[in-house]
Order: C-alpha cells, then sequence, then structure tokens
C-alpha cells in the first residue's frame, strides 16, 4: 500500500494547522509548525488569495493527511456515507472515527495514527480476542479492543497508554486500565470529532 515518506511536518505547515501526526512531539515546542507556520517552499511566506474550490480542496487533503488515507479511499468513504441515510458530512466522519487505526490511537495505544497503524499492522491489536491486522477496519458498538500480552511492556505502547488520560479519550470509547483494553459503547457523534474540521466543504467539493 502507497504511504507519505517524506516529512509530515511539511503537511502541517502545507495545510496551516496542527494536524498532531508526529505524536508527542507536536505537543513540546519542537513542533515544526509551531516554530515556521508558513507554508513550505521559498513562496511559502507570501500571500496568495485563495477560492472558494481552493478552500474546499485544502479541507479534503487536511482530513485526508489527519486519517492517512489514500485519495480513492477517501472517496469511496464519501460515496459509502452520500448513500446512507442521515448527514453525509456527519456519516464520512463517522466512517473515519471507526478505522480500527483511529480507535487505536483514540484508545490510548499510540501517540499518533501513524504509530496506531503501525500496530496493527504487525498483528499487535486483537478485537474480540481475535487479531486484525487491517488498519481499515470497521469497529462496531460492544467490540472489546486490547493489546497483545507480549506487547504490553513495550516502552512505547507504556508510555501512551500511561499519558492517554491527558490526551483525552471520546466518550463513545470506555477504557480498563488494568487490562489495558477498552469496549466501544456506542457511535462516535460530531462532537467527538475535531471542530476546525468543516465537513460541509468536502461534500460541496463533491457535489460538483
Amino acid at each position: 500500500m502507497a504511504r507519505h515518506t517524506e516529512s509530515v511536518c511539511r503537511l502541517c505547515r502545507r495545510e496551516g494547522a496542527k494536524l498532531f501526526l508526529k505524536g508527542t512531539r507536536c505537543y513540546t515546542k519542537k513542533c515544526s509548525f509551531e516554530r515556521r507556520p508558513t507554508p513550505p517552499g521559498q513562496h511559502g511566506v507570501r500571500r496568495r488569495k485563495v477560492g472558494d474550490f481552493g478552500l474546499q480542496l485544502r479541507e479534503k487533503q487536511k482530513i485526508r493527511r489527519v486519517y492517512g488515507v489514500l485519495e480513492r479511499q477517501f472517496r469511496n468513504y464519501f460515496i459509502d456515507a452520500e448513500n446512507r441515510p442521515g448527514v453525509t458530512g456527519e456519516s464520512l466522519l463517522r466512517h473515519l472515527e471507526l478505522r480500527l487505526d483511529n480507535v487505536v490511537y483514540r484508545m490510548g495505544f499510540a501517540t499518533s495514527r501513524a504509530q496506531a497503524r503501525q500496530l496493527v499492522n504487525h498483528g499487535h491489536v486483537t478485537v474480540n480476542g481475535r487479531k486484525v491486522d487491517i488498519p481499515s477496519y470497521q469497529v462496531k458498538p460492544a467490540d472489546v479492543l486490547a493489546i497483545k500480552d507480549a506487547t504490553r511492556k513495550n516502552t512505547h505502547v507504556e508510555g501512551a497508554w500511561q499519558t492517554a488520560a491527558g490526551r483525552g479519550r471520546p466518550a463513545w470509547i470506555s477504557a480498563a486500565a488494568a487490562e489495558m483494553s477498552a469496549t466501544i459503547t456506542g457511535l462516535p457523534t460530531r462532537e467527538d470529532v475535531d471542530r476546525s474540521i468543516n465537513e460541509q466543504l468536502i461534500v460541496e467539493l463533491y457535489s460538483k
């Protein structure tokens, strides 16, 4: 599968917002966006007039990069959300939030979605007692997610789990600290997703 192999800090600068792609580094003074908030490149400091299409495109790219989803997969999520009853934008965000790699990050097993995806790819995560190594796997309410026993003593996993409460967990996840596991107690709502995301711009972009 294709993946981004260059500096992810450039992505934050390009989108003009902190996307928290580097885990704990994003919360320190070493964060590249804090030091250089301008877009990358020699022309990054120039003012550019952005039209409606530009705003819509940038919002789509920002969400894609936050969740680590490729273009075709993201469009398939949108088509599925469009065919479901309810608000299309909220349904799209719900799809993204219920991805296994995102849920592992939200639970606190990793400090970034990239780290969470690596845990899933390497088979360190179980769903209802069974190993699942597909990052795009859609988690459902009542599912129980856990880290394998042999992985619980990993310094990265242990450190992320101990600091998870400070980063905050959404209301639809109930964590059991002693077992290093969590249960999906419901579906994510719009209030559980970053308020800086404007999903309506994406709906307008794909509706043209």
